[in-house]
């Protein structure tokens, strides 16, 4: 039994790309110092003495740049690349953090942040854009998964570090978060030397001169894009309301809390590469992306029927974690197989623009259904939304195929 999971874990693991590991690594360690974030809006308020107003502004200028962040490093990928994009995004970001954490009026820290926040986010487009680069057409879900685990052990290494140097000193998070960027722009640097990327890059456009039709012209693309944003809009509630629900109106407490989505990471680390590479390439990605939106419509749903106990808090979790491993890695897969080498970074630019857009719609949305109706109010509507997503993909299924590529232009 044993060495059986062992195989299990093996396999999942195995063909993947040297340079798909080298990008997750680089991920990992980026996202490690992933703290300023989290912490800027207690940060503003009690060092920098800004009013909640004031606090709630910088935030939603961090949204917009995100935004704008993804469309530029899209525009860029065709221009530079996205070997010297991520680089440079990195670099550049991590000196930005750096001067941020010395900017004390409110106008100096607006500007810092939307530009660092346009810098971030443009590294994300090219991360995605060099994935898809190196991995092959039976292995680029588990690429892109892979990636997401790095990401989500970031996240929890860089959560947790920022919490212990938030208590010491509030500038220590700059200058860590600031020198993670640099050190994951200088490992790539490393680990891919320029002039080795520049020739798989050279020999991937060989023979390739047609003129592809931009992702903006895209129209199933678009309803795909627009149908994606908002499932994230539903999903990013499960870190922004849900959190705050349990303690309200269950009464768990923050330990409990901060276990429950902690659980999340375990089972994505746990789980989401096994389950990929069991699912990979035997059905349609549209149909997998519709299996997870509709589990996690049912998990909110949940929230509303059943009782205010930790286990069923557990399942819940575990539901919305097993639709994020569903729909996620797959939705990666789908924009893939609508680009080429020629346009890909369109692609990538509008899906990180999806969920960058999300995180901006998410707070308000989840706050002012509250507002109106309360809770229950806002796990029936999450779930109502899920199922008209599953259903717009499931039209789109019926006339995509799996592997269909922009039309030609004429």
């Amino acid at each position: 039994m044993f060495t059986n999971l062992i195989q299990l874990y093996q396999q999942a693991y195995s063909g993947l790309s040297k340079n798909s590991w080298y990008l997750s690594i680089v991920m990992f360690i980026n996202r490690s110092g992933t703290m300023v974030v989290p912490f800027m809006t207690i940060y503003t308020i009690r060092q920098l003495h800004f009013t909640i107003e004031q606090s709630g502004y910088i935030m939603a200028i961090f949204g917009v740049g995100a935004v704008s962040g993804g469309f530029i490093g899209g525009k860029l990928i065709n221009k530079i690349g996205f070997y010297d994009l991520q680089v440079g995004a990195q670099l550049t970001g991590g000196l930005l953090f750096l001067i941020l954490g010395y900017q004390h009026s409110f106008t100096s820290v607006a500007v810092f942040t939307l530009i660092l926040s346009i810098c971030n986010e443009s590294f994300r487009p090219a991360n995605s854009t060099a994935i898809a680069h190196y991995s092959t057409e039976d292995n680029k879900t588990r690429s892109y998964s892979l990636n997401r685990l790095a990401t989500n052990l970031g996240w929890a290494f860089g959560g947790g570090l920022g919490g212990l140097l938030a208590s010491i000193n509030y500038h220590l998070l700059f200058w860590v978060d600031g020198c993670t960027n640099i050190a994951a722009g200088l490992l790539l640097l490393i680990l891919m030397p320029r002039s080795k990327v520049a020739k798989t890059i050279k020999q991937a456009a060989a023979g390739f001169d047609e003129v592809f039709s931009s992702a903006y012209r895209d129209g199933i693309y678009l309803v795909f894009i627009l149908l994606a944003t908002l499932f994230a809009t539903c999903f990013f509630q499960f870190f922004i309301m849900q959190p705050v629900f349990y303690k309200v109106q269950w009464h768990f407490n923050e330990r409990l809390i901060g276990i429950l989505l902690a659980w999340n990471g375990i089972l994505i680390v746990l789980v989401e590469m096994v389950l990929i590479n069991w699912l990979e390439g035997k059905k349609h990605p549209l149909t997998y992306i519709i299996s997870g939106i509709l589990v996690t419509g049912c998990s909110f749903v949940l929230l509303n029927v059943m009782p205010h106990v930790t286990w069923v808090a557990v399942l819940i979790v575990s539901m919305v974690t097993l639709g994020e491993m569903l729909s996620m890695p797959f939705m990666n897969t789908f924009w893939i197989s609508r680009s080429n080498v020629r346009n890909r970074g369109e692609y990538a630019a509008l899906y990180s623009m999806s969920w960058s857009g999300a995180q901006i719609i998410a707070p308000f949305f989840g706050s002012q259904v509250i507002a109106y109706g309360g809770f229950e109010m806002l796990w029936w509507v999450l779930g109502g939304v899920c199922l008209l997503v599953a259903f717009g993909y499931a039209v789109m299924q019926r006339s995509v195929p799996a592997d269909q590529k922009v039309p030609v232009l004429p």
